[in-house]
C-alpha cells in the first residue's frame, strides 16, 4: 500500500519551526551497522546515469557514491576524492570532516560535480568547488576526476548567505546558472561562464527564495530562516524551485520537509500554489515525514531519465533515524504541480 505524501494546496506558512537553539548540521553522516542494498545510507543525494548504470553522489568523506542498474538494488562505491582538493587547504585551512551536498550535471561531454566544504558547520565559513570527469564508470580507462578549484566562498561576518548546497541548471538559451545558499539571506542564482569554470563577469546575483528572519546582522542563529538544498528543474513552461525547510540532521527528531514554487524564469519570481512568493517564505508543501517509515525527508533532486521523472531525496528512517536513500517517480497534477508518493 502506498503512503502518499502530497500537498493539496498547503503552503509552508502552516508550518512553524520547531527549533529553538543553535545546532550546526552534523559534520558526518551516521552509518548503519550493516549496509542494506535496498535502503542504503546517504545524505543530500544527487544522481546521474552513465551507460546502463545510475550513480548517486552524497555528503561524506571525499563525497560518497552509490551505483545501481535498476534504481532498486544499490552498491557502495569509492569516494570521489581520496584526499581533500588542494584549493581547500588555502581557502579553508581549518576544514575537516565530510564534503557536503554535491550536485552533478552532464554538460559538453563531461560530468560536472559541484560540492561544498564548510569549516564551521552552521556558519558561513564555507566554499564551493568544482570537478569533472568524462565518465562515471570507475572501470573505464578514461575515468579520472579533474578538480577545477573554487567557484565561490562565503566569509564569516561579511556574508549573510552560505556557500553550500550547489545546484546547476542550463536554461532554454543554453546558459548555465549557479544556484546555492542556505538560511539567513536565502538562495542565490548567478550566471556561469559557458564552460562552467567560474561565475560570469560582471556577476549579477539574484535572490530567488528566503524565509523571514528576526535576527540581528551576523548573528547566524539557526532558529529561523531555515531553508536550503535548492534544486531547479524545468518541467513544461515552468522552472520549479524545490527547497527544504526546517531542520535536518537530528535523526527521528528532524522536521525537514520539501516545498516548491515555480516561475517562467530561472531568476524568478517563484510563486507557490497559493500565490505566495518564495521570497517571502512561501512554498507549497509536497513531502513531509509520514510518522511511520520516515520521520522527515528533504534535500531532494529531480531528473528525467529513461522517459520517467524521478525525485531523489534522503529520509530519516523510523526507528533508527539513519538518513537513507529515497527514489520515487514524480507525478504531476492537471495544473502542473508535482505530486510525491512514497511506496
Amino acid at each position: 500500500m502506498n503512503t502518499r505524501i502530497l500537498f493539496l494546496c498547503c503552503t509552508t506558512m502552516l508550518f512553524s519551526s520547531l527549533s529553538n537553539a543553535q545546532e550546526p548540521a552534523a559534520p558526518s553522516v551516521p552509518q548503519p551497522k550493516v549496509f542494506d542494498p535496498k535502503s542504503p545510507p546517504v545524505h543530500d543525494p544527487v544522481m546521474a546515469k552513465d551507460g546502463d548504470t545510475y550513480y548517486v553522489f552524497g555528503t561524506g568523506p571525499g563525497i560518497s557514491t552509490l551505483y545501481s542498474k535498476d534504481l532498486k538494488t544499490w552498491q557502495k562505491g569509492e569516494p570521489v576524492f581520496d584526499k581533500n582538493p588542494e584549493w581547500v587547504k588555502e581557502a579553508l585551512p581549518d576544514f575537516k570532516g565530510d564534503i557536503w551536498a554535491p550536485d552533478i550535471i552532464f554538460y559538453q561531454g563531461r560530468y560536472h560535480l559541484f560540492y561544498a566544504c564548510n569549516a564551521m558547520p552552521g556558519k558561513p565559513h564555507a566554499a564551493i568547488g568544482h570537478a569533472s570527469t568524462p565518465t562515471l564508470n570507475p572501470k573505464s580507462p578514461q575515468y579520472k576526476w579533474a578538480d577545477h578549484g573554487k567557484i565561490v566562498q562565503s566569509v564569516l561576518n561579511r556574508d549573510m548567505w552560505q556557500a553550500i548546497d550547489p545546484n546547476v541548471i542550463v536554461d532554454e538559451k543554453g546558459t548555465p546558472w549557479f544556484i546555492f545558499g542556505s538560511f539567513w539571506d536565502g538562495i542565490k542564482a548567478v550566471k556561469m561562464t559557458d564552460d562552467m569554470m567560474k561565475l560570469k563577469w560582471p556577476e549579477e546575483w539574484h535572490s530567488i527564495s528566503r524565509r523571514p528572519s528576526n535576527q540581528k546582522l551576523y548573528t547566524y542563529s539557526l532558529e529561523d530562516s531555515q531553508t536550503e538544498g535548492a534544486f531547479i528543474y524545468k518541467h513544461g513552461e515552468y522552472y520549479y524551485q524545490f527547497v527544504s525547510f526546517d531542520m535536518c540532521c537530528r535523526g527521528v527528531k528532524s522536521n525537514y520537509h520539501i516545498v516548491v514554487g515555480r516561475s517562467r524564469s530561472v531568476t524568478g519570481p517563484y510563486i507557490d500554489r497559493a500565490e505566495f512568493s518564495m521570497m517571502d517564505g512561501g512554498g507549497t508543501v509536497i513531502a513531509i515525514g509520514d510518522g511511520k517509515k520516515w520521520a522527515a525527508l528533504g534535500h531532494n533532486s529531480v531528473y528525467n531519465m529513461d522517459g520517467k521523472e524521478y525525485l531523489i531525496a534522503h529520509g530519516y528512517s523510523i526507528p533508527d533515524g539513519i538518513s537513507k536513500l529515497i527514489v520515487t517517480e514524480l507525478k504531476w497534477d492537471s495544473e502542473g504541480w508535482p505530486i510525491v508518493e512514497l511506496k
